[in-house]
Formats: structure tokens, sequence, C-alpha cells
């Protein structure tokens, strides 16, 4: 895969990654996970692999999804970056429901060999979980 502007460093791929899903193009957001990610669906359930991925994501764009965001924190140690985005999220159910959703996405990247950026690790929950068990 070539290098796309969206992919040149970490942040950008993440802020690529909330301009893809509202476009709706699926294939282009699949394209910026290493094959053998993992994803965190929900709070407690991972899943890896693009396939499963695809499974999630495609649940996620049937809903018209409207995401936005911006990039808190970007910590970098060689090929691999960890990514602070603090998102929000306005989608519509199946059952015709509003959703109004946000947090603190904890996302892991590795440096590809031709110089871009791919998801290895993506928990967009990552940032409310420690919050929770902090307010406990």
């Amino acid at each position: 895969m070539a290098m796309t502007p969206g992919t040149t460093t970490p942040a950008a791929t993440i802020e690529h990654f909330s301009e893809l899903l509202e476009q709706g193009r699926l294939d282009a957001i699949l394209d910026l996970y290493d094959d053998s990610a993992a994803f965190v669906a929900e709070p407690g359930r991972t899943v890896s692999g693009i396939e499963a991925i695809r499974t999630e994501l495609e649940r996620l764009a049937a809903m018209s999804p409207r995401m936005s965001g911006r990039v808190e924190q970007v910590i970098e140690a060689g090929d691999t970056a960890l990514v602070a985005y603090r998102w929000t999220m306005e989608a519509t159910s199946p059952d015709g429901t509003a959703i109004r959703q946000g947090g603190l996405s904890a996302d892991v990247l590795r440096r590809r060999p031709d110089g871009s950026w791919s998801v290895i690790i993506d928990d967009p929950y990552g940032g409310a979980r420690a919050t929770l068990e902090t307010d406990a």
C-alpha cells in the first residue's frame, strides 16, 4: 500500500479514521489497520484481525455516524506510537434512536516499511474505563 497523506504521522492516521468513517469508506478505514490488529468493540470485548474488525465497523458504518475529535497526546518510541484521541460521535441506531457517545481512545500504531502508520491496537474506550475504575 502506498503512503497516503492521511497516514504520514500517528496523529494524522487517527484523525483520518474519523474523516473516512463519516464518508462511509469502510475499505479505506480497514487499510489503516495492521492485518493482526486488535479492536475493542465494546468495553470487555476485543476482536482481532481485519475480518473481525470489518464486521464491527460495518455495524458502526450502518448507523451513519458523524464523528469528530482532537488528538490529546502522542507518545512515540521508535516505530511505535500511542495516540490519545478525545472523540464524540452522533449516529442513528437501527431502530431510529439517536445515539451520542464520546470518549478518550487509546490507540497504538506501528510505522510501516513505507513510512506510513498502521493501527495495531484500537481501544475507543481506553480512557473511559480507567476513569470509571478510578471513580469506583
